[in-house]
């Protein structure tokens, strides 16, 4: 072994011809080598190097061979004559010494080269010293640095496996990390079992490499003689360092695992809070016993595991009882409603690394009410927990409960913002709802600061319905502003009616108003059946993600084949609100056009009017205005005007020059019938108009 340039020895030219006892001091002898004559000279120090006494030697190198097996010398001279040939000035040679005993020294040579002015090699001082202690303690310092490497390679793993751990969610994911080949393969480890303590057994849910599965073993009692029930009935490792331990220890298991070629195995009980919770296995298969640092190493891990696989168990049961909650809170079944076609979607969002946060308070819910209407509610409470899921149920079950009770549209949203108000939460909700008469295709929508409506016609065109609307649930009992004024559209044959919750519009970077024409173009584009047609859009909003869940229902109106019988609408009208005036004009003039009565519509609408001002101006209160449709000897169209005041309405001459007074005359003149009845505290007044129009019944008075 040579080092010629690592450590030159360059020695003055009055280098003392004796430096016997500098050199002994550092247990080093010295040789003086004259190339002219071959002589070779040593000191004393240099013969106990070489173990020769010095009767023993003549000075002739060729002496030394006894001592230097012919091997090393052989690579000795290669080295001194390679410094001779290139000009150097030193060399240095590590070299083994055969002792009298017959055992093997190392030793270190180095020499300084004279030469004359020609350049040619002259003379060579050197020193000689034994190396054994030197190589001894480079050798343990070359063990040791890779021994730390190793330590260092086996703790990163750790660092990293636990680094990856943290993300794991689910027991799958815990799995996934340490089957990953930067996770336990870098211990050395072939594969991995797991299993999962549960009611007093355990649940394998991790076997091992391909075609490793040993029947019988799915489910295991804790007092079987399996490793992992050992482990998990013991709370103590086991690590298993030869084919024959594993065999001797384990007879039952062992023959049907001995094709995958293991030499050791561990063992360890995952513990979370001092209670066993699983087990694992790492196999090996190129392994023969463990150290103590691999012993640590491997138990950390395993604490490691524990921990991450309590979080991930822990996880899994909160998403299943959040899950069972949502479930439990949306409609179980949607009811089929006659002559419609009706699709709704939920989907959950996932927030990543929140724990229960992948509920949400999103929900959609379909009423069926008299006459043939139905009721469509799609609203959003704030927030993505378990609380929010609980005020959406009993929300939505406080609508339905409103709006099967008859209230018109904004009564129903108010008493609900009321409700939510007087709940014991801090959540507020947006909410849309809209009551549909599909006889005659007149909806009347009210908005609590939700999103608008779309609706596709039957031609496929979309398009964005803008209702005016008023502050979400809960805000706007907190603030005092209870009026949500009503919009009514017709739906045609064969047009379909979508409504949703904000999460299938909003996207990252986007303002709503892109996000709706995107929507806009999307249904336009999708397919005709409202079931396909809310697949995908519910798979648009999976692929695109988002923090935020979605809620979906879609209702067609279907091509009637027969005449449909008439409907029911009904508005509230608020004192000083001439917007709910306007609107309630709008719906008559709707309505009646729907039911095929537009030959007089000009008196409804007119006769309507009247008694909506009537209410307003003489009982100081709201008015309620409903039509519907009668059917029995003839078709007719009534409208009911209802107050607070038990007042009954009477006749006046309004005289050649009044204003007023004329409001029951164009009543008497306008109508077929017309009447006043008592209603609790109030008063409803009525009248008839017969249609020209063909109809089923559907009401009788």
């Amino acid at each position: 072994m040579a080092d010629r340039g690592a450590s030159a020895l360059s020695l003055p030219d009055d280098w003392p011809a004796h430096p016997d006892p500098i050199l002994a001091l550092n247990r080093m002898g010295s040789f003086d080598w004259d190339l002219d004559t071959g002589l070779l000279q040593m000191d004393a120090r240099a013969h106990e190097v070489f173990d020769v006494r010095p009767d023993e030697y003549d000075g002739h190198p060729e002496t030394l061979a006894a001592r230097v097996p012919r091997g090393e010398a052989m690579r000795l001279d290669t080295v001194v004559s390679q410094a001779l040939k290139d000009g150097s000035e030193n060399y240095g040679a590590y070299f083994r010494v055969r002792l009298r005993d017959g055992t093997l020294r190392w030793t270190h040579a180095q020499g300084y080269i004279r030469r004359d002015d020609t350049g040619r090699p002259r003379r060579i001082i050197g020193i000689v010293r034994d190396a054994t202690q030197e190589l001894a303690e480079a050798e343990g310092r070359r063990e040791q640095a890779a021994l730390d490497e190793a330590r260092r390679m086996q703790t990163n793993v750790v660092e990293l496996t636990t680094a990856a751990l943290a993300h794991a969610r689910t027991v799958d994911d815990v799995i996934e990390v340490l089957r990953d080949t930067h996770g336990l393969t870098r211990l050395g480890a072939t594969s991995l079992v797991m299993g999962l303590v549960e009611a007093g057994r355990i649940r394998l849910v991790a076997d091992g490499p391909e075609n490793s599965f040993v029947p019988g073993t799915r489910i295991t009692r804790i007092d079987e003689p399996y490793p992992m029930s050992e482990v998990v009935r013991t709370l103590t490792p086991r690590f298993i360092e030869s084919p024959e331990e594993f065999a001797r220890n384990y007879p039952i298991l062992w023959p049907h695992i001995t094709h995958l070629n293991i030499t050791a195995a561990a063992y360890l009980p995952l513990i979370a809070q001092a209670r066993p919770i699983g087990a694992i296995g790492l196999l090996y298969s190129d392994r023969h016993g463990f150290s103590p640092d691999d012993r640590n190493v491997i138990l950390a891990l395993g604490s490691s595991i524990a921990q991450s696989l309590q979080r991930a168990m822990l996880y899994e049961q909160e998403s299943d009882l959040a899950h069972s909650l949502q479930r439990a809170m949306l409609p179980r079944t949607i009811p089929s409603v006659p002559g419609a076609d009706v699709a709704v979607r939920y989907r959950s969002a996932t927030v990543s690394g929140s724990l229960g946060r992948d509920i949400g308070g999103d929900w959609y819910d379909l009423i069926p009410l008299p006459g043939g209407r139905v009721g469509a509610v799609i609203g959003d409470v704030q927030g993505h927990d378990t609380h929010a899921a609980s005020v959406m149920g009993q929300l939505r079950i406080v609508l339905r409960a409103y709006a099967a009770e008859g209230h018109p549209p904004a009564t129903v949203m108010a008493r609900a913002s009321v409700f939510l108000h007087e709940l014991d939460t801090d959540r507020f909700a947006t909410c849309l709802y809209a009551e549909a008469d599909l006889a005659t295709g007149v909806v009347q929508v009210v908005r609590a600061g939700h999103i608008d409506p779309l609706v596709r016609l039957a031609d496929g065109s979309c398009r964005r319905l803008p209702v005016p609307g008023g502050l979400p649930l809960g805000l706007s009992a907190e603030f005092g502003r209870l009026d949500y004024p009503v919009g009514t559209i017709e739906l045609d044959p064969g047009a379909t009616l979508l409504l949703c919750t904000d999460g299938l519009v909003e996207q990252p970077g986007a303002d709503l108003d892109d996000g709706m024409k995107t929507l806009t173009a999307l249904i336009a584009a999708g397919p005709h059946d409202v079931r396909d047609l809310a697949d995908l859009l519910i798979e648009v909003a999976a692929e695109r993600g988002g923090d935020d869940d979605v809620a979906l229902l879609l209702l067609r109106r279907r091509t009637p084949h027969t005449p449909q019988p008439g409907g029911r609408l009904q508005q509230h009208v608020a004192p000083g609100d001439p917007e709910a005036l306007v609107e309630a004009r709008h719906m008559i003039r709707a309505a009646v056009a729907a039911w095929g009565a537009a030959d007089r519509a000009d008196e409804i609408e007119l006769v309507a009017d009247e008694l909506i001002t009537n209410a307003l101006m003489h009982t100081e209160g709201s008015a309620v205005v409903t039509l519907r449709v009668l059917t029995g000897s003839e078709r007719r169209l009534r409208v009911e005007v209802e107050d607070s005041s038990s007042a009954l309405p009477r006749r006046r001459e309004a005289g050649e020059s009044g204003v007023s007074g004329r409001g029951l005359l164009l009543v008497d003149l306008l109508t077929d019938r017309w009447g006043v009845e008592a209603r609790g505290g109030g008063k409803c007044v009525w009248c008839e108009f017969v249609a020209l129009g063909a109809g089923t019944p559907d009401e009788t008075g």
